[in-house]
């Protein structure tokens, strides 16, 4: 099976970056294949949507996939809406954070954003280059490459911001791009929860998938996502199930 869709090689130019270290194994190296999006939203949407089906991920605009030699660690993963079964941990989570009230906002940044953002990224990823991004920086990450883009935000009863994930509406679900959440309420499982939330709107919206970017069995970053089950991964044949049953004792 191609990686590059049929008719975007001819729309679009594809590049393979220099060699990386790998921010998730280490000792390994990382290559990409990659392109940028056009700047124009309606061509932009399509095109992500194609690429996302693809396995590619938007960052900015910039759509890639990893293209490492010798190692095919990083899966592209999705939840097929209709077959998700929450386990008893995220039943419990979910119950927890029933006094949540969703806002589905454009991608225009505000400050309550930027400061719950910062404050996850100091607690959470305080050595990462995220913690350092102004607010300049942060508008520039919602805006650049933006393709039917939105913000799924969560506030308590208070009216408090606790939780966001940046979401790419595409032709057949949503494609969960980044999330932050506060570092100050553990007991919510914020992380979890936003997913969640992008499930269920999903399921009410009668769409077929979230897709959740890349899974590594042997990333502990990753491990977060093998709670979501069934779940489907990229491979060389399609969309197929794969068992993370494993994973997820």
């Amino acid at each position: 099976m191609s990686i590059i869709p049929p008719g975007l090689s001819r729309l679009l130019q594809f590049y393979l970056s220099g060699p990386l270290p790998c921010p998730y194994l280490p000792g390994r190296v990382e290559r990409k294949l990659f392109t940028r999006l056009t700047g124009n939203p309606e061509t932009d949407t399509e095109i992500n949507s194609t690429l996302t089906r693809a396995g590619f991920r938007r960052s900015h605009d910039i759509v890639y996939r990893p293209a490492c030699h010798e190692c095919n660690a990083c899966i592209p993963v999705r939840i097929p809406v209709r077959a998700f079964l929450a386990s008893r941990s995220l039943r419990r989570i979910a119950v927890h954070n029933r006094d949540l009230t969703l806002e589905i906002a454009g991608p225009e940044v505000t400050p309550e954003q930027y400061q719950l953002f910062m404050a996850y990224q100091t607690i959470r990823h305080p050595d990462s280059d995220m913690a350092r991004m102004s607010w300049h920086d942060f508008t520039h990450m919602l805006s650049e490459g933006e393709a039917d883009t939105h913000i799924y935000q969560l506030r308590d009863p208070k009216g408090v911001l606790v939780g966001g994930i940046i979401v790419d509406h595409v032709s057949d679900g949503y494609s969960a791009v980044y999330s932050f959440f506060s570092p100050h309420e553990p007991r919510r499982s914020l992380g979890a929860q936003l997913i969640l939330t992008l499930i269920a709107e999903a399921e009410k919206n009668n769409l077929p998938y979230v897709y959740l970017g890349y899974w590594i069995a042997a990333s502990r970053k990753m491990a977060y996502k093998a709670r979501f089950q069934p779940m489907q991964a990229l491979g060389p044949q399609g969309w197929d199930w794969l068992d993370l049953t494993d994973a997820n004792k």
